[in-house]
């Protein structure tokens, strides 16, 4: 008996040990990680052999040594509180998706970033049948946050706490702050803090309301290249006033900007001001390094709470979308895939349709933001390196190192897969990935990654000619692409899955090149004429203006944000607010288009690309009189004529349907054909190829 108490006595110990704790009180103590599981609930369905799963929620508690180098990387980690155990704090919250019967599970952890903490895009198999291939496969899905400005009131999104940083004498410190006012619609005043996608994010209050003294700024302008106008510091303040009588200068507010006589939607309103109280948001990043690798390894917390993934995980996928690709990318640029014990936090990454790095490493940092011609040009996220190898130089900025050097040093890069949309070339500046600085060359690639370009897409969408909507006042064309990448994720997924637990290669990256010439400038475009075309809307046909290709990009120049920031990185701290501009741009190249089509040539074609009723065009134009820009992160659609005489008729030089399929017959053996080329390709899965088809017998596009 007692044998056995002491048996017990060193398993503890032993668990406790490998979650950083220790047995002995006297011994040096590790930072700590406690698990809370608040509830678990049944998740509908069953999936295959796998059957039921369940989905556990909870919150994570742990701590950031500030004296780890492995946590150098964290812009004012030395100056956030500590506690007794000279630790930093965090609590993050998070959902798991994971099979009843662990003795089913494959041994993927698949982590999924939440956007913006959102998790309403949470794996929905009900809504998305073929998404229950994951689930099916037996993976575990975790979803846990990572960003710190999220709010705590939306109890749709995850939330992470991280620690406010303070000067050594615990006053609040403070600086320089920029924020884009942009209305939609004509506003007495606007919350903070601005931009088009972080509106309702927690803002950085003013050091103080009164918007007279120095570094306190209001100004407009139509476009971003326009000149500031600025805004008398009398017409403006920090207030509400879009109660009551709307009357100037509203109610004191730290969190809101009354302007006399309303914001305009016609113009870009940029705000400086002194803020206070910056969050120390890297810390979110270290605070999913440890998540991962407590679920992935560990068998209990630091309180012996067990881990519920205990002995069931070998391998871990991480994914990201949009800003949480960027913010995947940026973790593993700072250095965050190495664990604490040595080893990977992530066997494999996938950065979707993420063309930046995320602004989540400097003081005031705001995790989000997106990128446009008018707006938030010249915001954070665009400063990193976007080469992915480790020896990449930057002939623009003289930098050198790429998004894989710090783990390349320690030996902990992921297998790693890059996806670009359309919009990624045009809006997002995603081309110097592929390029030197200058455009004059392609980019080897590292062997342990794939870019895979997906031809005619714009950022997201459901695809398809349903998706397509029209609102003239707004757009110039009918907006959205029917080509979409959504199966084609799915088929990519699984592919980085083989490779990471398999030693299966994945197909080649498929990408634009420039010696080809499907990677180009963008005045070397030409497209097709499209024309004689109408759209409905509200019932009724609206007449789609003849394309007109403008040429319009959203170009790359190096900026300077003071010498206390550190641009390779993207973190540090800004002093120069807004940038200064130095004269010296990146080359922005493009995807080129058929001249036949107006599709583009080159990466993976998916089955609307192939077998297609119309033109996706990779951007939209604003129509609004006086604003110059693409339209936010959508693309715009062209259909074909039906026939060969009516599109003759109308000038459009694009084949028709008729031309192309002869009939529906034809229009299904197209797709047919497309769908089965793709799954051979390792492109598409059988079960969506299987979708594709009954979706083009059901689809009457010809007699």
């Amino acid at each position: 008996m007692q044998l056995g108490k002491l048996a017990l006595a060193a398993t503890a110990a032993a668990a406790l040990a490998a979650c950083g704790g220790s047995s002995n009180d006297d011994a040096p103590q590790g930072p700590t990680f406690k698990l809370e599981i608040t509830s678990t609930e049944a998740f509908p369905g069953s999936y295959g052999e796998v059957g039921e799963y369940e989905r556990l929620t909870g919150t994570l508690s742990g701590e950031v040594d500030p004296k780890d180098p492995r946590n150098a990387t964290i812009q004012d980690l030395a100056l956030a509180p500590t506690n007794a155990n000279g630790m930093v704090d965090y609590k993050a919250e998070f959902v798991m998706l994971k099979p009843r019967n662990m003795a089913k599970a494959s041994g993927v952890l698949r982590y999924d970033a939440p956007n913006r903490g959102n998790i309403l895009t949470m794996l929905n198999p009900t809504a998305t049948p073929s998404d229950a291939v994951y689930l099916e496969r037996g993976y575990v899905m975790l979803y846990s946050a990572w960003q710190g400005d999220v709010p705590k009131s939306n109890p749709a999104r995850l939330t992470v706490t991280v620690p406010v940083a303070r000067n050594p004498d615990g006053s609040s410190i403070t600086g320089p702050y920029r924020a884009e006012l942009v209305p939609t619609v004509a506003s007495p005043s606007m919350a903070l803090p601005g931009g088009v996608f972080n509106g309702s994010m927690i803002p950085y209050e003013p050091a103080s309301l009164d918007n007279t003294q120095p570094g306190y700024s209001l100004t407009r302008r139509a476009n971003e290249t326009d000149a500031r106008i600025p805004v008398p510091a009398s017409d403006w303040k920090f207030a509400t006033c879009d109660t009551g009588d709307n009357s100037f200068p509203g109610k004191p507010s730290p969190t809101s900007v009354c302007l006399k006589g309303g914001f305009d939607p016609a113009y870009l309103y940029e705000l400086v001001y002194m803020a206070k109280d910056p969050k120390v948001m890297g810390v979110g990043l270290a605070a999913l390094r440890d998540t991962v690798s407590f679920f992935r390894s560990k068998a209990a917390d630091s309180g012996g709470t067990p881990n519920p993934l205990a002995g069931h995980i070998t391998h871990t996928l991480g994914q990201g979308t949009s800003q949480s690709g960027n913010a995947m990318k940026t973790f593993l640029h700072l250095g965050f895939n190495q664990a604490l014990d040595g080893g990977k936090v992530f066997d494999g990454l996938f950065a979707h349709v993420a063309a930046r790095q995320t602004h989540i490493n400097t003081r005031f940092a705001v995790p989000g933001g997106g990128g446009g011609l008018r707006t938030d040009h010249t915001a954070f996220g665009q400063t990193a390196p976007r080469g992915l190898d480790k020896d990449y130089r930057d002939d623009v900025s003289g930098r050198q190192g790429g998004v894989m050097k710090r783990c390349a040093a320690t030996d902990t890069c992921p297998k790693f897969f890059l996806g670009l949309s359309g919009t990624e070339f045009w809006q997002l500046q995603g081309s110097p990935v592929l390029t030197d600085a200058h455009g004059t060359k392609d980019l080897e690639q590292p062997e342990n990654s794939r870019i895979y370009y997906y031809a005619s897409t714009q950022h997201g969408g459901a695809g398809g000619t349903a998706s397509i909507s029209y609102a003239p006042a707004r757009a110039t064309y009918p907006s959205g692409t029917v080509v979409h990448f959504n199966d084609t994720f799915r088929a990519l997924f699984l592919n980085l899955e083989d490779w990471v637990v398999r030693g299966t290669l994945p197909p080649a990256s498929q990408v634009p090149r420039i010696d080809d010439g499907t990677l180009v400038r963008p005045e070397a475009l030409t497209f097709p004429a499209m024309k004689g075309l109408t759209w409905a809307v509200n019932g009724v046909q609206t007449p789609i203006p003849e394309f007109n290709y403008r040429g319009l990009y959203n170009n790359f120049p190096l900026f300077d944000f003071g010498p206390q920031y550190i641009p390779q990185d993207e973190s540090g701290i800004a002093t120069i607010l807004p940038p200064r501009d130095l004269g010296r741009d990146y080359a922005i190249m493009v995807p080129q288009v058929d001249g036949s089509t107006g599709l583009t040539r080159a990466g993976i074609r998916s089955v609307e690309a192939r077998a297609p009723l119309g033109t996706s065009i990779e951007f939209n134009y604003v129509a609004t009189p006086g604003i110059t820009d693409l339209a936010n992160l959508a693309g715009s659609y062209i259909p074909f004529h039906k026939t060969r005489n009516a599109r003759l008729a109308a000038g459009d030089t694009r084949p028709s349907l008729e031309e192309l399929y002869g009939d529906q017959a034809g229009y299904v053996a197209a797709v047919t054909q497309a769908a089965n080329a793709l799954v051979q390709q390792r492109f598409l899965l059988p079960r969506d190829a299987e979708l594709q088809i009954a979706r083009a017998k059901a689809t009457a596009v010809l007699p």
